[in-house]
């Protein structure tokens, strides 16, 4: 990239029936997040429109065919649709979840060829967004499938970040899928994002258990005693700085998740309930372990506030910033590894 022009960041624009769009519009009606990063917009400008009458927005928009058009200053939308879509305003559909994906689609291939920096994805429906094309439980899988390397979800805000052992699983398969292999892979992700992406050089981790009071030594299941806390031993004597298993309960009640850099839960309530609890409003999504940066707000489609002009964009603003941060830093390391290499073969 050059050093000089700014961060262009794609923006999948979610269900055109929930509140993405109109996140985006009141992230962007201050003008000084141009001063930040180029957006391109990946939808509709007739979309976009609607919104903006709908809204009251005065956000002004440059609408374009082709990425090579895209204008620094100016809030671009790329018209990967030119037909008149429904718009049926907190309501899901099918048609909804097509132009979502349609949306998503543009971004991540633009995203694959190096045609942006990093992508900011507005809310989906997981449901009505299903097709032949799309059968993944959200975004982070289909990334996954779409990118190169292997995913973690962190949830964040401030510096308290929470990523999950299981993803998107039913609550019926946790116990069989955790591994000792699977959560040390966990924990190497995490560890290597805390140092290359939020330049962190000895993070520290905490480990939640699996049953309520971690098993009481084996009272409530046997996977505490005789999987994680094995796996944390190994861990520790490779160096890396790890506790646990916590009880996830009194681990949040009594704030200990303070004293960590991260935390690592191992299913997907245990960590983002009390994370949602603490947060709401301010957190962000972000998709580690792949070799491209992806964030998104916290919430979802919200479709009983869509077109309301209630939305709040608090969220989608901080994984705007997000995501223009951890693209530097990200940068920033890289080259440093890449100059000490350098070095080290003369």
């Amino acid at each position: 990239m050059n050093k000089e022009s700014k961060i262009k960041i794609g923006i999948s624009i979610g269900d055109i029936n929930g509140i993405g769009v109109e996140v985006i519009l009141k992230t962007f009606d201050d003008k000084r997040m141009l001063d930040f990063c180029t957006p391109i917009l990946f939808g509709s400008s007739k979309v976009i429109s609607f919104y903006k009458k709908t809204l009251n927005s005065n956000v002004a928009i440059h609408s374009i065919s082709t990425i090579s058009q895209v204008v620094e200053g100016k809030i671009n939308v790329l018209n990967v649709w030119q037909e008149d879509v429904e718009i049926s305003v907190g309501k899901s559909s099918e048609v909804g979840g097509k132009y979502a994906f349609l949306s998503l689609k543009e971004a991540v291939k633009a995203l694959k060829e190096n045609a942006i920096d990093a992508l900011v994805t507005a809310p989906i429906n997981k449901e009505n967004i299903q097709s032949d094309e799309f059968k993944f439980a959200g975004h982070t899988e289909y990334l996954e499938s779409e990118l190169e390397g292997e995913s973690l979800m962190i949830l964040m805000a401030d510096k308290l970040r929470v990523g999950l052992v299981t993803g998107h699983i039913p609550i019926s398969d946790i116990s069989k899928t955790i591994t000792p292999e699977l959560i040390k892979k966990k924990v190497n992700l995490m560890y290597k994002t805390l140092v290359q992406d939020f330049e962190i050089s000895k993070p520290k981790i905490a480990l939640l258990g699996l049953n309520p009071h971690c098993g009481d030594n084996g009272v409530i299941g046997n996977e505490d005693d005789e999987i994680i806390k094995p796996t944390v031993k190994e861990l520790q004597e490779e160096g890396k700085i790890i506790y646990g298993p916590f009880a996830a309960d009194g681990f949040f009640g009594s704030k200990a998740y303070q004293q960590f850099d991260a935390i690592l839960a191992m299913y997907h309530d245990q960590g983002l309930a009390p994370f949602k609890t603490l947060s709401f409003g301010k957190g962000v999504n972000f998709t580690a372990g792949l070799n491209k940066v992806r964030t998104s707000p916290d919430h979802g489609t919200a479709f009983e506030i869509a077109g309301k002009n209630l939305a709040d964009e608090s969220s989608f603003k901080e994984a705007l910033f997000m995501a223009i941060e951890i693209y530097k830093k990200r940068s920033d390391y890289q080259e440093l590894t890449r100059n000490t290499l350098r070095r080290s073969k003369r």
